[in-house]
């Protein structure tokens, strides 16, 4: 979007921070930090339930999290405030409110989203939190400013949350629509593979593209999963599309898992090659599993690498913004220069395990965690930050 933005070499989200982070499933990629296993007893949550990122008990085990991850390198400095920097007004709005209730801190967040607008940001305050939204990411800086305007100190008694999705890799209205083209990928992918000559691509498309909008959410829960697994059944041509979308629209049919309940009831009409995966699926999620499409999401972390750090580091920089998924090189500066000043900077990803890290097999074959993975960052040079 910006004239300005240029190729700044190939990096790693870890170099910006560690291990501090944790996927889906709030199991540190740092193993000196406890798992959602280890704090939920001490929190009074279930443990075999994980919390979305919106919910209350989400706060509760990363604010546990985070001052546990404060006191391994200033045990004697405790956390005295929170910045959050994110892309989605209502999702990373609620979260980084949560988070600050949760830890009783003050807070400062960053919501970026990229638009063809003219530069524009407005800033909410209340209740000892104040929230940035901008359309720039460029911005940072003027949210730097704005920090130091109002005397909101970036010590080592700050923890900093960066959100990886569509933040920190593959910025909002800028780079995003790499990270969907790779989901949509490994959907495709995954139930071609399945349904084999039966595959129709124009019934797919019409599937996901339609039930992936706002207006089903309710009944598909925003569950990539189940969403996936829709497709897969409409595919195989046992329910029609428009019947499907009749029941929800009416409100006959609200919940994914009334309706897999109809799917097992009458799943001897599944093809034969469909029914193993329908009944594992099936055990998922009456378990409680969030993530129970696994061949989906494997995939969905191969067809993830495969668009990060491919392309050569002279590539135009609109190439590498439609073809691969990018550190965002605002994030990433503004990120480094306040791990200068002694800020705890912690990684939030709400993308599954499964999709993030990969298997044993691939572990051997060179495969890396997503924020291990090399890709190049882009952007513009913030201005008035102590480290370039």
């Amino acid at each position: 979007m910006d004239s300005e933005m240029r190729i700044h070499g190939l990096t790693t989200v870890d170099a910006i921070l560690g291990d501090m982070l944790v996927y889906r499933s709030l199991q540190p990629m740092d193993p000196r930090l406890p798992g959602l296993q280890d704090i939920a007893p001490l929190l009074d949550i279930q443990a075999d339930a994980i919390p979305r990122k919106s919910e209350p008990n989400y706060a509760r085990v990363v604010t546990h999290l985070l001052r546990h991850a404060r006191a391994l390198e200033a045990p004697r400095i405790p956390l005295k405030r929170l910045v959050f920097v994110g892309d989605t007004r209502m999702g990373d709005g609620i979260a980084f409110t949560n988070l600050c209730l949760a830890g009783g801190w003050p807070g400062a967040a960053f919501i970026g989203s990229e638009t063809r607008k003219p530069p524009a940001a407005e800033v909410i305050q209340e209740d000892g939190r104040q929230m940035m939204f901008a359309n720039r990411w460029c911005m940072l800086s003027d949210f730097a400013t704005h920090l130091a305007e109002h005397r909101f100190q970036i010590d080592e008694a700050t923890a900093v949350i960066l959100d990886l999705d569509k933040t920190t890799l593959g910025a909002r209205g800028r780079n995003d629509g790499v990270i969907d083209a790779a989901r949509i990928a490994a959907v495709r992918g995954t139930i071609e593979a399945l349904l084999g000559d039966d595959f129709d691509i124009e019934t797919f498309e019409s599937a996901y593209t339609l039930l992936n909008q706002p207006e089903f959410h309710p009944f598909t829960a925003d569950n990539q999963d189940y969403l996936t697994y829709l497709c897969l059944i409409l595919g195989s041509r046992m329910v029609p599309l428009s019947a499907l979308v009749g029941e929800i629209r009416s409100g006959t049919l609200t919940r994914f898992i009334d309706y897999l309940q109809r799917i097992e009831v009458g799943k001897g009409a599944l093809p034969l090659r469909l029914r193993d995966l329908h009944d594992d699926i099936y055990r998922r999620v009456t378990a409680g599993d969030p993530t129970p499409f696994k061949a989906f999401r494997y995939n969905e972390y191969r067809t993830t690498v495969s668009r990060m750090g491919h392309l050569p580091s002279d590539t135009p920089v609109v190439t590498l913004m439609t073809q691969e998924i990018l550190i965002t090189q605002e994030v990433r500066e503004i990120a480094l220069a306040w791990h200068d000043r002694g800020a705890l900077i912690f990684g939030l990803s709400d993308k599954p395990d499964e999709a993030s890290i990969p298997t044993a097999e691939l572990v051997a074959k060179g495969f890396a965690p997503l924020h291990r993975t090399p890709t190049h960052a882009v952007g513009t040079s913030l201005a008035g930050l102590a480290r370039p």
